[in-house]
């Protein structure tokens, strides 16, 4: 393990936009925590990215799972001392997937117990890690949030309810961490990575996952001049 190199963790990074980050941080000569919730995937993936000499590792980690998180953030502590990036790329999509009435995706047909499953992935989360991963970066490191164009107030639109309020949600942890981190120089933002050919987004989206994955990599590895509190696509920040 190389102790010098700046250090990232990835989470749900075992394929998708997830894993093209850990190739696109490593490619930029960052040690990388790969996590999964799957361990052999996780380890297949990991070891997949070291066979093209990147400098990848695997840790579990389930972030419903709060005892996971800790795990994680002791792993993180007690082997390297600190963090430099953190990348919240976990997510769920599941409106309408667990009930057979036709619409089911629509507010209307909306089952709390979805609202709930995808708001404990797709923000609990991610706010569980920052609470825990951002004290690693010791006034210094870079939080990205990923996010969707579907969670935009500015642009919000009917059905997939629990995935739009969870994304909604997790903006604004954005903009809580932000200020809250004012004075420091951790930066924390959000991202729309745009409709991609990934598990989740389906073979017909219309970015490769190298698109998608760019802006979350450029701002992971932003200067220290760079934002903190925004909301970007394509590098250019875009309406919550």
């Amino acid at each position: 393990m190389n102790h010098t190199a700046p250090l990232a963790v990835v989470t749900g990074a075992n394929r998708g936009l997830g894993l093209e980050t850990c190739r696109q941080l490593g490619a930029c000569g960052y040690q990388v925590i790969l996590t999964s919730r799957d361990p052999q995937l996780g380890r297949a993936a990991a070891e997949s990215l070291r066979q093209t000499g990147l400098d990848v590792t695997y840790h579990p980690l389930d972030v419903d799972d709060p005892a996971s998180i800790h795990a994680l953030a002791d792993y993180v502590r007690n082997e390297f001392g600190r963090l430099d990036v953190l990348v919240n790329n976990a997510g769920i999509l599941i409106d309408g997937k667990e009930s057979e009435t036709q619409g089911a995706s629509g507010v209307f047909q909306a089952e709390v117990e979805t609202l709930r499953r995808t708001l404990e992935t797709n923000t609990f989360g991610p706010l569980r890690l920052c609470q825990q991963l951002i004290p690693l970066m010791q006034g210094r490191g870079r939080v990205v949030n990923v996010s969707s164009g579907m969670g935009q107030l500015s642009e919000m639109n009917g059905g997939y309810p629990g995935y739009r309020i969870s994304k909604v949600a997790l903006n604004a942890l954005t903009r809580i961490f932000a200020d809250e981190l004012q004075g420091t120089q951790v930066k924390i933002n959000s991202v729309c990575p745009g409709w991609v050919r990934t598990a989740l987004g389906g073979s017909g989206a219309e970015r490769s996952v190298e698109e998608g994955a760019d802006t979350i990599v450029w701002l992971a590895t932003l200067p220290d001049d760079g934002p903190s509190g925004g909301f970007f696509r394509d590098r250019q920040v875009i309406p919550w």
